[in-house]
């Protein structure tokens, strides 16, 4: 049993890898897009950002780890686990190949949930509703409708300010934003891999649930994801840098502080939001000050189509991962 729980490690840490390139836009595509840093310096700043979000809390591990599903002891819970990384990763690689932004937790939470389902274990729906899907429609709205109403603050205070000038200073106050956002990434995304491998250490009997979280765990899983955020995600950037709303210095910095807020906010509270939504919206809402029609409402459309569909399709493919696998939880 010890042979798969190693593996199972490794493949969590693989979805850590391909939540870093997938999210990375996150963090850096608003800097990158208003030329605020250039791609490998945001890059690094994200990582090191990364790393120091991931050592700061682990309440959202905790939240991943106990409140979605109870796996059972021994094989046949680390099969689920391993099924729910499986599919997982395969949603990411799907919406990354297509460039589509979206939610690397929430592939993860589905595909937990589509495993347990399948192997006809308990699923935590109330702890589900509470923590997951309250917050998932919640967070997004918060930071469409903070967005537009900071971007108003800034457009008023800076009213009279000479332009050029003034994007100069946003362009330096978008590295504070952008290592904000890349430190509130680290907090909620490098933790829900932090969890998954507790769940595999107590399933496996290698911990108890009243264990404080292993020094590795927290250090591989933040190395993992930034080593995953320096590799970069292009095409996800794209998107979130130029397709949704064509971003200035201003609007960019707006947009990232107050993707941060929401995202510090939420992992004190232990909510495993995603940051993907929450930046896009953010973004939305920053665009909208000027017009609405500045807002690429089709793209918007297709990430938000994204969004609804992560946690089933990725539910999906971890059942079939399971239905496969099963035999060797027996």
């Amino acid at each position: 049993m010890t042979a798969l729980v190693v593996v199972i490690v490794l493949v969590a840490l693989a979805f850590d890898y391909t939540n870093g390139f997938h999210d990375s836009a996150n963090a850096i595509a608003t800097s990158v897009s208003t030329r605020a840093l250039t791609p490998r310096v945001a890059l690094v700043m994200a990582a090191v950002a990364n790393v120091v979000g991931a050592l700061i809390s682990t309440k959202v591990a905790a939240t991943v780890g106990s409140g979605i599903i109870s796996a059972p002891s021994g094989r046949r819970g680390l099969v689920i686990v391993l099924a729910g990384l499986i599919g997982a990763i395969a949603w990411n690689l799907g919406t990354w190949w297509w460039g589509l932004p979206s939610s690397s937790s929430h592939a993860l939470i589905g595909g937990l949930v589509g495993a347990a389902l399948a192997g006809s274990e308990t699923v935590k729906w109330h702890g589900i509703l509470q923590k997951v899907v309250v917050p998932m429609v919640i967070s997004p709205l918060i930071g469409l409708l903070l967005g537009y109403v900071f971007m108003l603050a800034m457009l008023w205070l800076f009213r009279d300010a000479n332009v050029h000038r003034a994007n100069r200073g946003f362009r330096s106050a978008q590295v504070v934003s952008a290592a904000a956002m890349a430190f509130g990434h680290g907090t909620q995304d490098a933790q829900k891999t932090m969890g998954v491998i507790f769940l595999t250490l107590v399933v496996s009997g290698h911990a108890s649930s009243h264990d404080s979280m292993p020094l590795w765990v927290i250090l591989a899983a933040a190395a993992a994801i930034s080593l995953g955020t320096y590799s970069g995600g292009w095409r996800i950037m794209r998107t979130v840098g130029r397709r949704i709303y064509a971003l200035s210095p201003v609007s960019g910095f707006a947009a990232q502080t107050v993707a941060s807020i929401v995202m510090l906010g939420t992992s004190q509270l232990g909510l495993p939001v995603s940051t993907t939504h929450v930046i896009s919206t953010s973004i939305m809402g920053v665009g909208a000050t000027r017009r609405l029609s500045a807002v690429r409402w089709g793209v918007a459309g297709n990430i938000v189509g994204a969004w609804i569909m992560t946690l089933p399709a990725a539910a999906c493919v971890a059942g079939a991962v399971w239905l496969v696998l099963s035999p060797l939880g027996n």
